[in-house]
């Protein structure tokens, strides 16, 4: 299949703004002008409710499995043609740019997490599992989501590095870039952390919300 096809298609399919149409199909909302006014699974389980939470969670990680599953229409006589987690990694991160930035929303996206979870997911999927017991550990200690957020990448990129000694030069260097991605949209909440002005998450819906 064309390069330029595939990388487009996971383009497209990270845009999907799940959150969004869900927001303005049942709720008649935005859900960019409520909560944390991010198009993400967590202002989904804040605004839409927990149900719809777990709706526009699934869906936004199924779009991070989707675009790696594109790698396996890669021709061995394309551009590394051969090398194939090298493109489960590019298009993986490319489903991610859509989900940030995606084109059906006027690219005002999430900040991936969750489909750059779907990416790890089947990659990695054991390495996932660490990430995300590390998410829920940080979560349910604190109650910030973005410190959960951030401290799953990282422990996602020193499972690469350290844990399981990944070899695969692709695989170290995506996780260098996720946790750089993760941290760079988290900015603001990180400084609300040091700041001691980050909102905690709660289960019930609220007007406005500062929080990840």
């Amino acid at each position: 299949m064309n390069l330029l096809l595939l990388i487009s298609s996971a383009y497209l399919i990270g845009s999907i703004p799940t959150a969004y149409w869900i927001g303005k199909l049942f709720f008649g909302i935005d859900i960019r002008e409520h909560g944390s006014k991010n198009m993400g699974a967590s202002n989904s389980f804040r605004v839409l409710g927990s149900v719809w939470g777990v709706v526009v969670l699934l869906i936004d990680m199924a779009k991070g499995v989707a675009a790696v599953r594109l790698a396996g229409f890669v021709e061995s006589t394309d551009w590394l043609g051969n090398e194939l987690s090298f493109w489960q990694l590019l298009l993986g991160l490319i489903a991610v740019a859509g989900h940030i930035f995606p084109v059906f929303a006027g690219f005002r996206g999430g900040k991936g997490v969750a489909t750059l979870f779907g990416v790890v997911i089947a990659i990695q999927p054991w390495t996932a599992l660490i990430s995300v017991c590390a998410f829920l550990l940080v979560v349910l200690l604190t109650r910030y989501i973005s410190l959960g957020s951030v401290t799953a990448v990282l422990v996602f990129m020193g499972c690469v590095w350290f844990a399981i000694k990944e070899t695969n030069l692709y695989m170290r260097s995506f996780s260098v870039i996720a946790a750089v991605l993760v941290v760079f949209m988290h900015r603001s909440n990180i400084k609300r952390l040091f700041s001691g002005k980050e909102n905690k998450f709660k289960w019930k819906k609220k007007k406005d919300n500062s929080e990840s």
